[in-house]
């Protein structure tokens, strides 16, 4: 299983030219007005920035737990040993991606905060507004996805995250964040910049809540070049997953995350959401939405999206590899959680699911200016 092995580096600028560096403006209060000064400009800047250290760091700690089957996972066997029930238990945990927090030592977690306010200071050295806006959307999702690994990874072990108060503030509204001398909680990113700022619906998808029942984290960072296909991703992830869209007696039941995004992307709530599904719908969400009618938000996990349930178990097993034992001890909940992926990995491949292709900036005959841009 892989991790780190050494903290990250700071975050490097691509530009046509030297950049000089700029010292960061002393933090101000928040505001409705303030926070309009991060409107895209009409002026475009070429320049872009490069998160291959994130991008690492993304590969290394972040595991997907593969497509939904729209199968709810049964309750798990309590540890060998013990009655106590040790990691998670969620019928929806085999569902999107976890964070391997368990296996991150202090200089690991300590260079997230490194990074998370190179991020901040790089927006002292190029104006983030004038870049384009995919460099743009790409610089706020990331900024706020690796604010919430930093945070959860220092609260490491918490059940959930919604728990985490920094400076006595919960985590979503806790505003810890500085660009250009603004202070920004993680829910000011994602609500009062870019809900406020861009229109398609499918930039909810890249924020990371920490949360199973909430969007993956990606196992890339984000850029400009891949931000579109990223949330085409994620969105087809979350829609047809149990934790997305499912059905209670003929009704169509959705993520309350739906509702937290409906005053800026679903006016007309149930029209608009049940079309925003259908536009990623598989044949099985599609059938779903079909045979169902309405839209209620009820849907929610808030259990922590790590592989150990947010508690650190005391017995551990052996891994195995091929019948043959390796020098690798992990805790048993998380080896039966890993079992249960492999045996879900399985039945993808019995069914014939071995992978996906999404189409993204590219130019397709009969079509001109497709540019991948999000709205």
């Amino acid at each position: 299983m892989p991790f780190l092995s050494r903290p990250l580096a700071p975050a490097l600028l691509l530009s046509a030219a030297a950049l000089a560096f700029a010292a960061p403006a002393q933090a101000q209060a928040r505001s409705d007005d303030a926070l309009a000064a991060f409107a895209p400009a009409d002026r475009l800047d070429p320049k872009t920035i490069d998160y291959s250290i994130w991008d690492e760091a993304m590969k290394s700690i972040v595991i997907s737990m593969g497509p939904s089957l729209r199968e709810g996972a049964p309750r798990p066997d309590p540890s060998f040993g013990t009655r106590r029930q040790y990691g998670h238990v969620s019928r929806f945990r085999l569902e999107g991606t976890r964070v391997m927090f368990s296996f991150l030592d202090s200089d690991v977690i300590a260079s997230f905060t490194e990074y998370r306010k190179d991020l901040e200071n790089t927006a002292n050295i190029v104006d983030i507004q004038s870049l384009s806006r995919n460099e743009q959307l790409a610089y706020w999702i990331n900024l706020h996805n690796v604010a919430m690994v930093e945070q959860i990874a220092n609260a490491w072990p918490i059940r959930q995250p919604r728990e985490i108060k920094v400076g006595g503030v919960p985590l979503d509204d806790a505003p810890f964040i500085t660009v250009e001398g603004i202070r920004l909680s993680p829910r000011d990113i994602r609500e009062k910049i870019v809900y406020r700022y861009w229109k398609d619906p499918a930039v909810i998808y890249g924020f990371w809540r920490g949360e199973i029942g909430g969007p993956s984290l990606q196992k890339e960072a984000y850029n400009a070049d891949n931000v579109a296909r990223l949330l085409t991703r994620g969105a087809m992830d979350y829609v047809n997953s149990l934790r997305g869209s499912q059905e209670s007696g003929g009704k169509l039941q959705v993520a309350e995350l739906y509702r937290e995004a409906a005053p800026f992307f679903f006016p007309d709530f149930e029209k608009d959401v049940r079309a925003h599904l259908a536009r990623y719908a598989d044949e099985k969400t599609a059938a779903l939405l079909e045979k169902t009618s309405g839209a209620d938000p009820v849907i929610n996990e808030h259990d922590i999206a790590d592989i150990e349930g947010g508690v650190r178990e005391p017995t551990y097993s052996n891994i195995t590899s091929n019948g043959q034992a390796i020098s690798f001890r992990i805790p048993q909940s998380v080896a039966s959680l890993l079992r249960e992926r492999d045996e879900k990995f399985q039945e993808i491949i019995r069914q014939g699911r071995t992978g996906t292709v999404t189409f993204s900036n590219i130019t397709l005959p009969g079509v001109e200016n497709e540019t991948g841009e999000v709205e």
